[in-house]
């Protein structure tokens, strides 16, 4: 039995869609079984044409892996009447020892494990939401290249012997143009030189972002409520509130804490229950900031100070500080819904 046999008016149909920038493949499946499986155009018209065209009054279900698409594609699926959702990559099963990767496959396990009910999508932020998004997470991918600019000319320096033995900590732009300026090999001057000259370049596009993020606060109602956070500075409230908005997409503190990746992983077995390190299968950039937060927050706030000495007494700093950084979030989201302040040393909170 295959597609064109069998009319699938009003059976569920689960799609698996492998997205790339040249083209998508895409895996049909009905009752856990594969029924069709093409490699189409990159358009979401080529989609919809796909699904439509060979499952006609299908109850149609699909998803595909969060990634460097975004989520265009998603929008146009369920405004076609399409039941799609965006999973994040680590959430996909994947069969023990199976080491074959293909475009193929992928679709397919997605959509069997789709069919089965085995996948969820994650929380999708409107449109504004993306756009507003667009400033602090360009702020982060040019800073990131101001700073290979600065450690390729310590690097280079270090190769010809020209760097100071004295100094450990980072590289000031200061110090970095004093010795480029006492350089006397041509060649390496002039490496140099266009490195320096990037990374003065990078530093002005930041602080030209940074002032836009700032305009645009002015024009944010929760600006006021995460600037009263302890350890939340200006340009962090601008990533917290693009990223978590008024947090109203979270029903619990749990979807919350595994939506910014601070959830303990768990290996259980029987009565023993042993959590590790945390899955990281989150928003990354949101939890860097909430750790910068955590950091300011326990010299601010006395309750999270004794909180995180306690924990590290036992655990280590590292871990400590990530438990502070949970329970700050935690916080967030009680402030946020109660539409109040943040209150220091509120030890009921913790």
């Amino acid at each position: 039995m295959n597609g064109r046999e069998l009319t699938y008016a009003s059976r569920k149909v689960s799609f698996g869609i492998d997205v790339h920038r040249k083209c998508y493949v895409i895996s049909a499946v009905h009752n856990g079984a594969l029924v069709k499986r093409a490699r189409i155009p990159s358009s979401a018209a080529a989609v919809v044409s796909f699904i439509k065209g060979h499952f006609a009054g299908a109850q149609a279900q699909s998803c595909y892996e969060a990634g460097f698409s975004g989520f265009w594609l998603h929008r146009y699926l369920v405004s076609q009447g399409i039941d799609n959702i965006v999973v994040n990559p680590g959430s996909i099963e994947v069969e023990a020892n199976n080491r074959v990767k293909t475009d193929k496959r992928d679709s397919l396990k997605m959509a069997l494990q789709l069919d089965a009910k085995r996948l969820r999508g994650i929380w999708i932020p409107s449109e504004e939401q993306e756009r507003k998004r667009l400033l602090h997470r360009t702020r982060e991918q040019l800073r990131q290249a101001r700073t290979r600019a600065r450690v390729q000319i310590r690097m280079k320096l270090h190769q010809f012997g020209l760097f100071p033995v004295e100094v450990e900590g980072v590289l000031t732009s200061k110090l970095a143009k004093e010795l480029i300026e006492g350089i006397e090999i041509p060649e390496l001057k002039a490496v140099l030189t266009t490195l320096f000259l990037q990374w003065q370049h990078l530093s002005q596009q930041i602080k030209a972002i940074e002032k836009e993020m700032l305009l645009d606060a002015q024009n944010d109602e929760l600006e006021a409520i995460y600037r009263s956070m302890a350890g939340v500075g200006a340009l962090i409230a601008r990533v917290l509130s693009n990223e978590l908005g008024d947090m109203s997409q979270f029903e619990n503190e749990r979807m919350l804490f595994s939506y910014t990746g601070l959830t303990p992983s768990e290996y259980s077995s029987a009565e023993n229950i042993r959590r590790g390190h945390i899955t990281r299968q989150g928003n990354s950039r949101l939890r860097h900031v909430l750790v910068e937060a955590a950091w300011r927050a326990i010299r601010r706030d006395m309750a999270l100070q004794g909180d995180f000495l306690r924990i590290a007494k036992r655990r280590g700093k590292k871990i400590a500080i990530v438990a502070i950084a949970r329970k700050l979030v935690g916080r967030m989201r009680a402030v946020l819904k109660s539409k109040g302040r943040y209150e220091l040393n509120y030890k009921k909170a913790a």
